[in-house]
């Protein structure tokens, strides 16, 4: 499902994410780290792929549209988890 989120909010998230978190996501969404990276504003495509993320200017650092919001609202389960 697409996703509408500022950048500062997808930071603050991927700041937010226990230490280990982006090697889970990788292993469990079977893909490089570099890629869940990219997914969180990342821009490393040469040991990562572009993962469907699309950045617009304006506030709080701009809109970003997320093709696919599954490894979010993982992110966002370790989280709560912690």
């Amino acid at each position: 499902m697409t996703k509408k989120i500022t950048f500062n909010e997808l930071r603050k998230i991927k700041d937010s994410l226990p230490d280990g978190t982006m090697k889970q996501l990788a292993s469990e969404f079977n893909v490089e780290v570099e890629t869940v990276r990219n997914y969180f504003g990342g821009a490393n495509y040469i040991n990562g792929k572009s993962v469907g993320i699309h950045m617009e200017p304006g506030p709080d650092g701009g809109i970003v549209l997320l093709d696919d919001d599954a490894i979010l609202e993982r992110a966002k389960e370790l989280i709560l988890q912690e």
